[in-house]
């Protein structure tokens, strides 16, 4: 009875068909291999900018046969160049846009362009229209910057002489906007 069942199992072993799928499998496992090395090559190409790593990675991956890949995913960069460089142009915006001053409606702090005369909001009066050109200019401009023609006064309730000095306009500024800040806290 064992005779017969150990040769049973000795011709299941030798058969074709298991022969074919012991070969199959070889086959698929050095596709697998394969396929990781690629992978891992295509993915280092997109993470890492030095072909020198580059390589290193791709060899790691196919002569460490499926632990080269594992490796190369614990220690590869988190994230893309692309992705990397995106990052890194919203940061440059995001700065710019820290730099520039916030332009907003002293009455109502809804967003405006610095092209309007009116807040389209609440239409508090922001700035006065060139009377050459009709651009719209700062309270403390003496002159027209598009035109080039002097603005005669500072807009407001009443005709306010233009300040030639211009350490007096700033201290003007100065005051008004500390004003602002004062009835914003308020």
């Amino acid at each position: 009875m064992v005779v017969s069942t150990v040769a049973s199992i000795h011709s299941i072993v030798h058969s074709t068909a298991f022969m074919l799928a012991g070969d199959g499998l070889v086959l698929f496992a050095a596709v697998v291999w394969l396929g990781l090395g690629f992978r891992v090559h295509r993915d280092a190409r997109r993470r890492i900018d030095d072909g020198r790593l580059v390589g290193i990675a791709t060899l790691t991956a196919l002569a460490i046969p499926f632990v080269g890949p594992l490796l190369y995913v614990l220690f590869r960069p988190p994230e893309t160049l692309a992705d990397a460089n995106a990052r890194e142009i919203e940061m440059r915006a995001l700065r710019d846009r820290l730099r520039r001053p916030n332009s907003s409606c002293p009455v109502c702090l809804s967003d405006v362009d610095d092209d309007y005369l009116v807040c389209p909001v609440c239409t508090t009066r922001l700035r006065e229209p060139c009377p050459t050109c009709d651009a719209a200019l700062d309270p403390l401009w003496q002159a027209c910057p598009y035109c080039a023609s002097r603005v005669p006064a500072v807009a407001g309730d009443g005709a306010v002489p233009i300040i030639a000095d211009l350490d007096a306009a700033l201290t003007r500024e100065t005051k008004l906007s500390d004003g602002f800040e004062r009835r914003q806290a308020s």
